[in-house]
């Protein structure tokens, strides 16, 4: 039988079946390391996990390769067993605080609701293996449906909301009174079954809490109960949007085995374990359709033990501040570009943000000074920088709490258990020595199943080998940091020199007057590329191109310094706050009329 597809509060597009062939990326390659038995026969006390974590291990033979601890032991478990297992352990703590809702639930509530609308979507006609697209803000509704399309086998499709939601060109819609009515199926999307609205109910749909209220019986929540011992921890649970920084979207499809790992690493590696409940108030700006949302926000929140707090439906910066404020939150995650709005509220220092202790940056590039300044004017001392893709569920490397403020704002920290990592020459393939920028390639249990429906983009970056072309320029060092560059698509050949953004960047914010800035390769008849560098002032402040190629001079390359400055307001951005580097590329030649 044809699988079925349906959406939520918008709207979905079906996507093909994911191939068979993809599902081999599970699973990190076998490599030798140092046994219990031969640690004792060498006297040596072995570590144990805990302990393991916080050291870590070193390159191998000079060149840039390493392998992450194995002491942690991988978790076989679904989604919706974590869940259970942490509302058993810690049932009448605060799970979730959504503040523009004006809702809380404390975990055994959430566990209660999620197994209602699991057994809702069952009940309606779903059944393991399906797709389920959710279309939409952060809200409420959000995190149920991806708990409970967990719950009940059913893949959530996530992707950054449209504006104007499913367009009449989408789906069949003629006026009923005062409202649409929606026509199904549609010939745009013909495998589209079913809308579910999650507040106003459109002839033609069904609406969120009466689909949640038909699961409440106890006919259907046995049915739920069945389902669940055929769900596989290998199973494909999430088809992830990557976030269309170098081009349009793929469906990056992730098992539980993939995201319920990752996030387990992640609040090991933020010692969430250690923490009281007091110190387990997570503030969420970031976007549920993002993996930093999705895996880094609600997994670690639900495998920890920790209250999910989500500020408002979409991002925003005053609203970060009021919800650490209120809720006395001690954990913040965000983007740069997130941190650098909370940071420039006009009115910053009038919030009481002294529970902040620690959070986490990710989801592109931060310069150093941003760094710095996070740690310093919001006291987080246990910030972390993590770095990932979408496809590696998402993250690969990642800083310790105690790490120094150099090591913090120079690096995006060190390997993440059970993972590999190699630097490969962009030309050969072949291993580079330490401090040599390369492509960077991950190899491990966290690599997706594949792109969904995909196979030959799948094959375009997994190898034979299992090894991930991430398509990032990294260097690592001695001690096993890695630093970002760029990425291999963004760098720069200027008459046959490669220069690498993020350099620049890095460079262009130690400028008094400069709050942001994104530098981008434009076309040139002679030079191939030129250096255009798109500086965003900060408040009040002016200066020229002049002054600012003249700030260059002597600290930077000669044939670094950019022959364009262009001085911006804003940046394209993905929803989820990436500078879209392909389109300032473009707007810049228009611009320029290169």
């Amino acid at each position: 039988m044809a699988k079925r597809a349906m959406a939520v509060y918008v709207g979905m597009l079906r996507l093909g079946r994911l191939c068979a062939a993809s599902r081999g990326v599970l699973g990190a390659r076998a490599v030798l390391f140092r046994t219990w038995q031969e640690a004792k026969l060498q006297s040596v006390r072995p570590l144990s996990s805990r302990e393991a974590d916080r050291t870590s291990p070193l390159p191998i033979g000079g060149l840039s390769y390493i392998q992450g601890h194995t002491r942690i032991r991988l978790v076989s478990k679904t989604v919706g067993r974590c869940l259970d297992a942490t509302a058993q352990r810690v049932p009448d703590r605060e799970a979730l605080v959504i503040l523009h809702e004006n809702m809380r639930l404390t975990f055994a509530q959430l566990k209660e609701e999620v197994d209602k609308a699991a057994s809702g979507l069952l009940s309606i006609g779903l059944c393991k293996g399906d797709r389920l697209g959710m279309w939409g803000p952060n809200s409420y509704a959000w995190v149920l449906m991806q708990l409970a399309a967990a719950q009940a086998g059913i893949i959530l499709v996530r992707r950054e909301c449209p504006a104007g939601g499913l367009e009449e060109s989408e789906v069949s819609v003629s006026q009923v009174g005062p409202l649409p009515l929606i026509i199904l199926p549609s010939p745009r999307l013909p495998d589209l079954t079913t809308v579910i609205s999650v507040d106003a109910p459109l002839p033609g749909t069904l609406l969120l809490d009466e689909v949640v209220a038909a699961g409440s019986t106890q006919q259907h929540l046995d049915r739920l109960r069945y389902t669940q011992q055929f769900l596989s921890c290998h199973d494909p649970i999430n088809i992830q949007f990557t976030s269309g920084t170098t081009g349009s979207p793929k469906g990056a499809t992730l098992s539980h085995y993939n995201i319920v790992n990752n996030a387990n690493m992640i609040g090991e590696r933020l010692r969430l374990h250690l923490k009281t409940p007091e110190e387990l108030r997570v503030i969420l700006p970031s976007p549920l359709y993002h993996c930093l949302g999705s895996v880094g926000g609600t997994m670690v929140c639900i495998l920890h033990g920790a209250t999910l707090i989500l500020s408002s439906p979409i991002f925003n910066g005053k609203k970060v501040l009021e919800a650490i404020s209120r809720e006395r939150g001690t954990i913040v995650y965000g983007t740069p570009t997130m941190y650098v709005d909370v940071l420039n509220q006009p009115d910053f220092s009038s919030y009481d943000i002294s529970s902040v202790y620690g959070g986490v940056i990710a989801g592109s590039p931060a310069p150093p000074e941003l760094i710095r300044a996070i740690i310093n004017k919001m006291n987080m001392k246990e910030l972390a920088v993590g770095y990932g893709t979408t496809e590696n569920s998402p993250v690969t490397f990642m800083n310790f709490p105690d790490d120094t403020v150099e090591q913090k704002s120079e690096s995006v920290g060190r390997i993440m258990p059970h993972t590999e990592a190699q630097v490969v020459s962009t030309e050969t393939g072949t291993l580079v020595a330490l401090n040599t920028p390369g492509e960077l390639c991950i190899r491990g249990y966290c690599v997706m199943l594949g792109y969904w429906g995909e196979p030959q983009k799948t094959e375009e970056v997994v190898g034979q080998d299992k090894w991930y072309r991430t398509g990032d320029i990294a260097m690592m060092d001695e001690q096993g940091f890695c630093k970002i560059v760029g990425r291999s698509k963004d760098m720069i050949i200027r008459g046959g020199e490669n220069i690498y953004p993020a350099e620049l960047e890095d460079f262009f914010h130690t400028h008094p007057k400069v709050q942001e800035v994104q530098v981008v390769g434009v076309k040139d008849s002679r030079m191939g590329e030129e250096i255009c560098a798109c500086i965003r002032l900060k408040s009040g402040e002016k200066t020229t191109a002049e002054e600012i190629k003249a700030f260059c001079k002597g600290k930077i390359a000669h044939f670094k310094i950019p022959r364009y400055v262009v001085f911006v307001t804003n940046y394209p951005l993905t929803i989820s706050g990436k500078v879209q580097k392909f389109k300032l590329r473009e707007q810049m030649e228009q611009h320029l009329n290169l």
